[in-house]
């Protein structure tokens, strides 16, 4: 008996196989795509955020410490040669030397008080007498960022001293009081008398409330006044105000951080993600801080 065996069976493919649904191809497609959009802009916010904590914080110190530095060298050589400016002059000149060792304070005191010159150290109002002239002067500085200067000011008593060095010498002032929004203004000032008034940000450190004012009695003898900046007070100058011209740095900042985002997505293509990570963190790191350094002069200058 001869059995026969089946003949092999092809097996072919599905002349129509079942379309695959042209809406979840499409969401399949872009997936990489949005996840590498959203990757991207978090790298960039990140950049940004961490630019500007340390812009105000530590590297805002830095940067206080070492103008400080350099402002004092300024200074001390214009006093030797007798050039040191006694009125109006270029904002970020070094005008003067405040010393109140009581807060352990010897800061070197720069003509203007937008935000960008206080990030430098305490600024003289331009639109008041300078120091141990005849008239209100008044300087401004920041009460936590950038090195805080002023941050203790809020804790001088009444009768304590201070002094301010300028091209017309040495000048010493009697405190009079401390005050906030709401206290009482001191007196009427005398004809040829003198007055300080230090200035910054009342509150939480980063998070001010309003200002803090400390007055003082000129107690040396009063110097010839040098007069004061003609015309109005520019806006980026008053107390808590921000510096509106940082917008368009920011911007194209912001615009060069979208750029080497973009670029660091072609290159993790073409790279991988270690030689990627390895290129592209200094990168983001250099324009966060950038960025970050025009975004934190749109703050109030007395932060």
């Amino acid at each position: 008996m001869t059995v026969t065996s089946a003949p092999p069976v092809d097996v072919l493919p599905d002349p129509d196989p079942e379309p695959v649904p042209a809406a979840a191809a499409a969401k399949a497609a872009p997936a990489g795509t949005g996840l590498w959009a959203a990757g991207a802009a978090l790298a960039i916010l990140g950049a940004v955020l961490l630019g500007f904590v340390a812009e105000v914080g530590p590297l805002g110190h830095l940067r206080h410490e070492r103008d400080r530095r350099v402002g004092y060298a300024q200074l001390r050589d214009r006093l030797a040669n007798a050039t040191a400016p006694v009125g109006p002059t270029d904002p970020g000149t070094p005008v003067a030397l405040l010393s109140i060792p009581q807060i352990g304070v010897k800061e070197v005191v720069l003509e203007g008080t937008s935000a960008e010159t206080l990030a430098s150290g305490p600024g003289h109002r331009r639109d008041t007498v300078l120091p141990g002239q005849p008239g209100t002067s008044i300087l401004m500085g920041r009460q936590a960022g950038y090195g805080g200067p002023f941050g203790h000011i809020g804790d001088l008593e009444r009768g304590e001293t201070l002094t301010v060095t300028t091209g017309q010498g040495e000048h010493e002032y009697r405190v009079l009081g401390v005050r906030r929004a709401g206290d009482p203004k001191p007196a009427k000032l005398a004809a040829g008398a003198g007055r300080l008034t230090l200035m910054t940000a009342s509150g939480t450190p980063y998070m001010p409330g309003g200002v803090l004012q400390v007055d003082a009695e000129l107690v040396s003898p009063p110097q010839q006044s040098g007069g004061r900046m003609p015309g109005r007070l520019p806006a980026a100058e008053v107390p808590m105000a921000g510096q509106a011209s940082a917008w368009l740095p920011l911007v194209l900042w912001g615009q060069a951080l979208l750029l080497a985002a973009a670029a660091l997505a072609w290159a993790r293509v073409r790279w991988g993600r270690g030689h990627t990570w390895l290129v592209g963190v200094p990168v983001l790191a250099a324009l966060g801080l950038a960025a970050a350094d025009q975004a934190a002069l749109l703050l109030p200058n007395l932060l």
